[in-house]
């Protein structure tokens, strides 16, 4: 290998599967220095295919599997997670390039960023903390300022802040807070007052599209409308986007999800029935277009939990069927109750169960780039 120039090295290994990189890596100290290279790490974001990374807290709380999509391989491998048991119980709240961002669930205070492919950690500082408070969160990378930040919307009664009984002081009035950390910063946590939006809380969380964080607002009696806004992580500036005219979205449930690199949108209609809407041009209205209609669906393995009544069990579907990625041969990767995946083929309207070998029974499934990066790794 040392006779081939460095270009067609890094060619060559930036189509590897994650798991081909990672064993590379282990070889000897001058692979290593080259699998983390700037150069190769921007080649394998940009060619790498999706890999699925499943969260599951069932039977043993907080695991990490990783399945390869791309390579054929159909096994599931559990991945040891570094920090436990500093942080016990977590949940994934945001993921870009590879990097995943964690939360502690148990005390709801401690920051993880991690990539489970290279092994790395770091815990993020803490930030201001409210008694009762109810969070939302972001992480994103900008491909402008070249900067990954994490956003913490902090939802709370009054001025929130717990006396030295724990009990919140002043009044009972509905307060927001956002604040924000840029990774690698020696600034810390910066907060930016009087927030007028209130954001549904998601799993995983939000949508990351040209470098802005999206989210749906809750519907509130006071303003029942529901709005789609973004949050630029360069500027730092909060936007509303337009929303589709899919009709009645205000009664519907949805959620956001980047398709292609585009925002899209996931509607939840009557009967189970699913409808992918996606912004062809970011943020004119009229460039939204639906591109699929997805039917009601019982995966197998669901079936023998759910009521033979055809009604029941599309109610049972819901709201509870999750868009993930479009696959390199176009199909559409679905989650259905976090238990079971499903590959959808809008060409044929066909469905397949996606069979992998050790999936864990219950499971929420996150779409990663499998790649060496790390915080400090230039985006070229």
């Amino acid at each position: 290998m040392d006779l081939l120039p460095t270009e067609i090295v890094q060619d060559i290994l930036s189509r590897l599967p994650i798991t081909s990189l990672v064993q590379f890596r282990s070889v000897c100290r001058s692979w290593r220095v080259l699998a983390v290279d700037p150069e190769l790490v921007a080649l394998s974001l940009r060619r790498a295919a999706p890999c699925l990374l499943l969260h599951c807290d069932f039977p043993i709380r907080n695991q990490i599997y990783f399945a390869d999509l791309a390579s054929g391989d159909s096994r599931v491998r559990r991945i040891q997670v570094p920090f436990w048991p500093s942080m016990s119980e977590f949940e994934v709240i945001g993921s870009c390039n590879g990097l995943l961002c964690l939360s502690d669930s148990l005390y709801g205070d401690a920051l993880y960023v991690y990539n489970p492919f290279a092994g790395k950690f770091t815990q993020l500082p803490k930030s201001e903390h409210y008694a009762g408070q109810e969070v939302v969160f972001g992480f994103g990378f900008h491909p402008r300022t070249k900067e990954y930040k994490v956003i913490k919307i902090v939802y709370y009664r009054g001025r929130g802040r717990s006396s030295g009984s724990g009990r919140p002081v002043g009044s009972r009035r509905m307060m927001s807070d956002v604040q924000i950390l840029t990774l690698g910063s020696s600034s810390g946590w910066r907060t930016q007052p009087k927030f007028s939006h209130h954001f549904l809380r998601s799993k995983p969380g939000e949508a990351l599209v040209n470098g802005r964080l999206h989210w749906v607002t809750r519907p509130r009696r006071c303003n029942p409308v529901r709005r789609l806004i973004s949050f630029d992580l360069g500027d730092e500036q909060f936007r509303e986007v337009p929303k589709p005219d899919c009709g009645g979205l205000n009664r519907c449930n949805l959620s956001l999800v980047a398709v292609r690199g585009c925002l899209g949108a996931a509607v939840y209609c009557n009967y189970g029935r699913l409808e992918i809407w996606v912004m062809k041009e970011y943020n004119v209205k009229e460039s939204w277009v639906k591109e699929l209609s997805i039917g009601a669906y019982m995966p197998k393995g669901l079936k023998q939990n759910v009521e033979r009544s055809y009604k029941i069990w599309r109610t049972a579907l819901s709201g509870r069927v999750r868009v993930l990625c479009v696959l390199e041969n176009g199909e559409i990767l679905l989650e259905y109750k976090s238990r079971v995946l499903v590959c959808y083929d809008g060409n044929s309207g066909r469905f397949r169960d996606l069979k992998l070998q050790g999936l864990p029974k219950w499971f929420q499934a996150n779409v990663v780039v499998g790649c060496l990066n790390w915080i400090d790794t230039p985006i070229l």
